[in-house]
């Protein structure tokens, strides 16, 4: 059990109680996170010293920027690993990706190519920011029917839902899990998000927590993150 009653609102957020970081940009030079190998071993130590036992990277897979696939995912992997072994950093690295809803991924269903999971069947998928794709439910209830649990990246930070959360509420009826940025609580992408993710966590539609780490700029704001109450009823909803 998560022990709360200890910790006031406003103290650094227990980074420890959470262990895994289930969604990360660390593998070196395939997307918009960690551009080398040095930035890579830099964030896994920063991360580590928070409190972080495992990470997962979650490479962005899109078919019209980042085309990552199996070949390009497994090589980053393999390089950051080597590194980390000559770095003396021992910590488990997961090779998972972030899907984008798109032409890709669809295509990759019909074809039943294998998807990239963060932890046992749950695959990470994300989707537009500015509207989403009429072929949502459809996708989701196709990853569904291929054994895949879908975990939607940071709901909060598509606000045309924030008009209606009802939406969100029915594809976490659907069996979508829904999983919140930290760093959306502490507004770092603004007041609009930072509110809907409050709300989120009021409606309890919250069940996992990640970093979305891409660079420094994430870190340095993951070291002063505060433990606020929505975070700390967001840890009470997970831990439930």
């Amino acid at each position: 059990m998560f022990s709360f009653f200890h910790r006031k609102y406003k103290e650094s957020f227990p980074f420890d109680l959470l262990k895994t970081d289930v969604h990360s940009h660390l593998l070196p030079g395939i997307d918009d996170g960690s551009p080398n190998v040095a930035t890579s071993l830099e964030l896994i130590k920063g991360m580590s010293a928070l409190g972080f036992q495992g990470f997962t990277a979650t490479p962005h897979v899109m078919e019209d920027i980042w085309k990552n696939d199996d070949q390009t995912i497994n090589t980053a992997h393999g390089i950051l690993k080597n590194a980390m072994l000559d770095a003396n950093l021992h910590y488990p690295v997961v090779a998972a990706a972030e899907y984008l809803v798109d032409g890709n991924l669809e295509k990759l269903l019909s074809q039943k190519i294998a998807l990239r999971t963060i932890r046992k069947n749950w695959v990470l998928i994300e989707i537009s920011f500015l509207q989403a794709p009429i072929q949502l439910r459809n996708i989701l209830f196709e990853m569904q029917l291929q054994g895949y649990q879908p975990v939607l990246a940071h709901p909060e930070r598509y606000l045309y839902y924030a008009q209606q959360p009802k939406a969100l509420m029915e594809l976490k009826d659907a069996g979508c899990i829904l999983q919140c940025n930290l760093l959306s609580f502490a507004g770092y992408y603004g007041k609009e998000v930072k509110g809907f993710a409050e709300k989120l966590v009021d409606l309890q539609l919250i069940q996992l927590l990640g970093s979305d780490l891409h660079h420094e700029r994430h870190m340095e704001a993951l070291r002063l993150l505060p433990f606020t109450k929505s975070l700390q009823k967001a840890m009470e909803i997970i831990e439930n």
